[in-house]
């Protein structure tokens, strides 16, 4: 098949990770109603985004992966829906050992894969480093059932080469479950190109990889380290092979973005802009380097 609809799942969390996990999954739920073969969560849905503090007592958040309760549920709902899911978890692979995952799942129910965050980043209220190992499985794309997938995280947005090299593995659509938003203080004064840049960013994956761009964000203002905390911007949203946007989420309210797509216009993209055909791979050893003096 290659007409296939997409679910993107926007909406705030509360302090308690059962009362988002079954937000999420009521919303899944109501995606898959609504026709969505591949269902795609925000970024660590089950709980606030505690990583604007460093505190010891948020690793208690983290569970296994497969066996962890939200994997279990995930695969029961894509079984009885079938639909593919990506939920973005908090992984505990083992004691001192943590990652920002997502689980991929078919629609069969099969855990197909992980894919562990590779850039972890870490600046004012996104103190990720404190919580996370740098992924270890690279760049990775899966065949589903309803066409073929890859699966990057929030921070990973901002490089290409991730996109570039999932794209390279034939994936059709990148999807990329996302917490991200604005200090208030600088809300003001940087808010409205910040907010630029993360999307036209994204955009540019799509058009450079001839391949649709899935990124669901969260909402709501919240503080679990105090302060101002971060007032996510929301705006999930899907770009078709040639970055154009072809749907986009609002700012403040909880929804479930419901967008069709044609796998059969990434072939001819990238059959006409035939960006992958031209790269000069002989030329690009240096890219493997820090930096080039």
């Amino acid at each position: 098949m290659t007409k296939v609809t997409l679910g993107l799942l926007q909406h705030a969390c509360t302090d308690e990770p059962e009362a988002n996990l079954q937000k999420a999954l009521s919303l899944a739920a109501d995606a898959a109603k609504k026709g969505a073969n591949i269902i795609c969560t925000q970024e660590l849905f089950r709980s606030p985004y505690f990583c604007q503090a460093e505190n010891h007592a948020y690793f208690k958040l983290a569970e296994r992966i497969p066996d962890g309760p939200s994997t279990k549920a995930f695969q029961a709902l894509a079984k009885k829906h079938r639909v593919v899911v990506i939920a973005s978890l908090f992984e505990k692979r083992a004691s001192g050992l943590y990652h920002n995952t997502a689980v991929i799942i078919d629609a069969d129910g099969k855990v197909l894969g992980i894919y562990r965050k590779m850039h972890i980043p870490d600046d004012p209220l996104f103190y990720e480093k404190f919580y996370f190992t740098p992924g270890d499985t690279g760049f990775k794309a899966w065949e589903t059932k309803y066409g073929k997938i890859g699966v990057l995280v929030c921070w990973d947005q901002w490089y290409p080469e991730g996109a570039r090299l999932t794209a390279m593995q034939g994936a059709e659509i990148l999807f990329y479950p996302t917490a991200i938003g604005w200090h208030p203080s600088e809300k003001q004064e940087y808010g409205v190109n910040q907010h630029g840049a993360w999307e036209i960013i994204q955009r540019s994956h799509a058009v450079a990889n001839g391949c649709y761009v899935a990124v669901p964000n969260r909402i709501g203002l919240e503080r679990p380290g105090g302060g101002d905390g971060i007032e996510f911007w929301g705006q999930s949203f899907v770009a078709g092979t040639s970055g154009q946007i072809l749907a986009k989420a609002s700012a403040t309210k909880e929804e479930v973005l419901i967008v069709p797509i044609d796998l059969e216009k990434v072939d001819v993209t990238r059959t006409h802009w035939p960006f992958l055909r031209d790269r000069r791979i002989d030329a690009y050893g240096d890219l493997t380097k820090r930096f080039i003096d």
